[in-house]
């Protein structure tokens, strides 16, 4: 497991207190805020924003409990020797350092899946009698990556041992070397020939791939390669809907401001308590159906697609609804999300009409079974019910929403899901039961 450092919104010397935001940490999740647990000051950054791959088990930073201790600290490098020596002929005491500050190496939390303190394998400690070389494991990786001979390398560790702040340091000693003119003048460049074209310039650009963006791959390429897909259709007449919107929208003194997407959540859930089948998910040997609904909205954001959690939606109204809604949204748009607010729930939503897109499939979030598709609304012509009087005309104008379910055919037959988009449908298009 590892992660990266966004960026560090404390400096060297800044007091904290518990629940203070430090830092923003990327794990293969969600870029987090990372949120101090101690009070004290910021002694030193161990890991510069920008670093990644970092392992689980490595300090970042030093919390110190006086400002006057940070200047004693900022020489301060993590002791990468084992925390659990074995047996061996070494000193079995060592001196005190009665002027060395209190330093506390700030760990980032493994329920988060960030980074923390650092762990070494006591058997690479030493040299072995052979005449192996005394590295930490951590000073061998880096040694590896930067093609570094670790025979070359100074060690300041205990007993000599090479550690990583040493491979780091090392610089590679300049090479001279005299070459005869006969060979200078055999291998010199010829001159480029004026007909002679400058390479030309790469026409793409590599953009490297985030922790976020490579969950995402990893689960739709999971879900497509691994959950039955099948896809219903069907179209809502949404004019009494729109028309209870805009009354209580008119009504809200400002104080709250109703979109259709909120609706479509609300009726999502209440269409799950009445085909319970559809709240489900396979889990191998056996199907989980849940008795509460927890919707899904999927966010598109410049980090990847996020899929804030409204919890309990079949319990709250439509402006709990909305302001959770647009809550979440800000967070995840602005790099605040955090993993409980992305948790997976019972069902997602997926919304594209802000688009102009009439209709799409979407794929399914695992391991929920189902996820719905909702396009725009548009204007349709339709035959009118009333009879036709005296200069009237036999059709009609309807906004209709066109919406696709993406179901698990190992969870949802075909039948259950038709009656999932039906309630579906009811509660659109009769938004008048939704206070039932």
């Amino acid at each position: 497991e590892t992660g990266s450092i966004t960026s560090w919104l404390k400096k060297v010397g800044d007091k904290i207190s518990p629940g203070d935001v430090i830092a923003e940490i990327e794990t293969d999740k969600a870029t987090v805020a990372f949120e101090a647990t101690e009070e004290g000051y910021l002694g030193k950054i161990l890991i510069e924003a920008g670093t990644k791959g970092i392992p689980v088990g490595k300090p970042i930073a030093l919390v110190v409990e006086d400002k006057s201790h940070v200047d004693q600290v900022k020489d301060y490098t993590p002791d990468e020797s084992p925390q659990k020596e074995e047996k061996s002929s070494a000193p079995k005491e060592q001196p005190a350092e009665k002027e060395q500050p209190a330093a506390k190496e700030q760990p980032v939390s493994k329920s988060t899946e960030k980074p923390t303190s650092e762990r070494v394998d006591s058997t690479t400690s030493s040299a072995s009698s052979g005449g192996r070389i005394a590295a930490s494991p951590y000073a061998k990786a880096l040694a590896r990556e930067k093609n570094i001979d670790l025979s070359k390398v100074t060690g300041t560790g205990p007993g000599g041992r090479i550690i990583a702040a040493d491979v780091e340091e090392y610089k590679a000693p300049a090479v001279s070397e005299q070459i005869p003119t006969e060979k200078l003048e055999k291998t010199a460049p010829s001159k480029p020939s004026p007909t002679q074209k400058k390479p030309a310039a790469p026409e793409y650009t590599d953009i490297p791939v985030s922790n976020i963006r490579k969950v995402i791959a990893d689960r739709l390429t999971l879900s497509k390669q691994t959950i039955p897909h099948y896809y219903l259709t069907t179209e809502c007449v949404v004019d009494e809907l729109l028309s209870i919107r805009k009354t209580l929208n008119d009504q809200s003194n400002g104080e709250y401001k109703i979109s259709l997407n909120d609706f479509i959540v609300k009726a999502a859930g209440l269409a799950l308590l009445k085909v319970p089948e559809a709240n489900s998910e396979w889990r191998g040997d056996h199907i989980r159906r849940y008795k509460n609904v927890h919707i899904n909205v999927a966010v598109n954001t410049d980090q990847g697609l996020f899929t804030p959690l409204i919890r309990f939606v079949d319990q709250i109204g439509l402006n709990a609804i909305s302001n959770k809604t647009k809550e979440l949204a800000t967070k995840a748009k602005e790099g605040k999300i955090s993993l409980d607010d992305i948790q997976p729930g019972t069902f997602t939503i997926s919304n594209l009409g802000m688009f102009g897109i009439k209709q799409f499939a979407a794929v399914i979030n695992p391991p929920q079974a189902c996820i719905l598709a909702v396009g725009a609304t548009e204007k349709k012509l339709a035959l009118n019910d009333s009879p036709v009087k005296d200069g009237s005309t036999p059709f009609k104008t309807q906004q209709v929403l066109t919406v696709t379910l993406s179901c698990d055919h190992r969870v949802v037959d075909g039948a259950v899901g038709a009656q999932w988009l039906k309630a579906f449908k009811d509660l659109m298009e009769n938004p008048v039961k939704m206070l039932l």
